[in-house]
């Protein structure tokens, strides 16, 4: 009864008419985002985050999630029409999707990708409703060096589930915990890496970083590319499933949702992880798999199910631990904490509204998605004819009003266009980006929690071996590293990336 009592505090919360109308926004800037190529969340949030210091933390908050989770939605409009995935999660959805456009199936492929999305979305919430109290209790009782460990262990999650080399990605994660290690010294209040520069001082920004990374450099990367965009306009009707089509698709969604939602909670799991998993299981479980590839319907209903249901997962560990698992909710710990809020076990007793708030917004932004997605599909079809020549130029004009809004400095504009480069050759040599930005948000706290355990400790090491908690953390961390020197773990990893290539 006490978690319904929440639910009506966070509806009261999230049917404010500021509040509708950002959650409104967040949901069709994210189903936008997701149809158009070339764009992800990451970049549109980091756009906009800007926007959120003049809101309310509520507004903010519940505008960025609906971007995350909206986007998941409209990724897989393009990968059924155009064959080009609108975002990462999304790429699974064109080998199947496409060719149930080509069939002239193109209505039931988006009909039960919208459906089963919002079936994953609504159960997600409803997890994350449940779930969160109890790791908020059980998260009470961690100290610094718990935090320092699962950080670590977080990180390495993300490393080892990297495209291509371990070593490239680890190279990543080191160098983003040192950028965020730019500015004062917490503790000692000492200038670090500052170089005698004014504006390093306040170390290097989150938003020019990731406009930088997600925004420029993608624009750099898709000007080098053709991109084919023949559309299935002709057959959009028909976008509800036929009895066949459900039959069929029941148990992927089941499954996708309970896949997804656990890959989501974990450190480096995510949308795309997700959706390609479910693929795999629905695949093996098949009495068909030779149909797969060639339009059967489950490829659409698992991977879309799976990776709305980690949009979902991802929010439980950075609400209830402090700790972003991926990328985009790195962003989100970004714009809490710009708000003075720090996530983590105290925030459900702290700030209530804010958290059921977010929580009950999740609920009304699934049923605006199925509204958008299911009767607009006529409208998101014309926004795939938008040339690039006319996208590109006004993304890199909000990537440029947005980095210089932040604090009002040339500097950021610099920082970001630097970024954007850096970015763009990190792409054409295989470098990616995630572990980076990750690592440079969690880097700060990593370092405070390892300093605060060594304080307590007296300098002994031990106390990261004495703790339960944080010696199977640091003893799973170091199974993942030494694990690509092993050759079936190498040989697995090694498929595992190829197929996400």
């Amino acid at each position: 009864m006490e978690v319904l009592s929440s639910l009506w505090l966070g509806f009261s919360v999230a049917m404010q008419p500021t509040n509708l109308m950002f959650c409104f926004a967040g949901v069709f800037i994210g189903t936008l985002i997701g149809v158009l190529p070339g764009i992800g969340p990451v970049a549109a949030m980091s756009l906009l985050l800007p926007i959120t210091f003049n809101i309310t933390p509520e507004a903010g908050i519940i505008m960025l999630a609906g971007i995350y989770y909206g986007s998941m939605y409209g990724g897989s409009t393009t990968s059924i029409l155009v064959n080009i995935p609108g975002e990462a999660a999304s790429v699974i959805t064109c080998l199947d999707g496409y060719q149930m456009a080509r069939q002239g199936r193109a209505g039931p492929a988006l009909g039960m990708a919208a459906i089963g999305s919002f079936i994953a979305g609504t159960a997600a919430v409803v997890g994350l409703m449940f779930l969160a109290p109890t790791m908020s209790a059980f998260a009470v009782k961690f100290g610094p060096a718990e935090y320092f460990s699962l950080m670590v262990l977080g990180l390495t999650i993300l490393v080892w589930l990297s495209q291509g080399s371990v070593i490239k990605a680890l190279v990543m994660a080191c160098l983003g915990v040192v950028l965020g290690l730019v500015g004062i010294d917490s503790i000692t209040a000492a200038p670090r890496m500052t170089y005698g520069q004014l504006q390093l001082l306040d170390g290097l920004g989150l938003v020019p970083i990731v406009m930088g990374l997600f925004g420029i450099a993608e624009i750099l990367a898709n000007l080098e590319q053709k991109l084919d965009r023949h559309i299935f306009e002709a057959n959009v009707k028909g976008l509800m499933p036929t009895k066949e089509d459900w039959k069929r698709s029941t148990g992927p969604i089941a499954r996708g949702t309970v896949l997804g939602f656990l890959l989501g909670i974990l450190p480096g799991g995510g949308a795309v992880i997700s959706s390609f998993l479910s693929y795999a299981l629905e695949k093996k479980l098949s009495k068909h798999p030779e149909q797969f590839g060639k339009g059967a319907i489950e490829g659409v209903a698992g991977p879309e199910t799976a990776n709305n249901a980690a949009a979902g997962g991802g929010f439980i560990p950075l609400l209830t631990l402090g700790i972003p698992p991926n990328v985009v909710m790195a962003l989100l710990l970004g714009a809490f904490i710009v708000h003075g809020v720090q996530p983590g076990p105290l925030l459900m007793v702290q700030k209530p509204d804010l958290f059921w708030g977010v929580v009950a917004s999740m609920y009304i932004g699934n049923v605006m998605l199925l509204v958008l997605n299911m009767p607009l599909i006529g409208m998101w079809v014309q926004l795939l004819k938008v040339p690039y020549k006319i996208l590109f130029p006004m993304i890199l004009l909000f990537c440029l009003i947005g980095a210089y809004s932040v604090s009002n400095q040339i500097f950021d504009v610099y920082l970001m266009l630097g970024f954007g480069v850096l970015g763009w050759l990190m792409k054409k040599y295989g470098y990616e980006p995630a572990p980076l930005v990750l690592a440079f948000v969690l880097g700060p706290m990593l370092e405070n929690n390892l300093r605060k355990a060594l304080i307590l400790s007296r300098g002994e090491f031990g106390i990261f071996l004495e703790r339960p908690i944080s010696l199977v953390c640091l003893i799973a961390a170091a199974l993942l590293l030494i694990s690509p020197l092993l050759p079936s773990f190498a040989a697995k990893r090694k498929e595992m990336a190829t197929e996400e290539g």
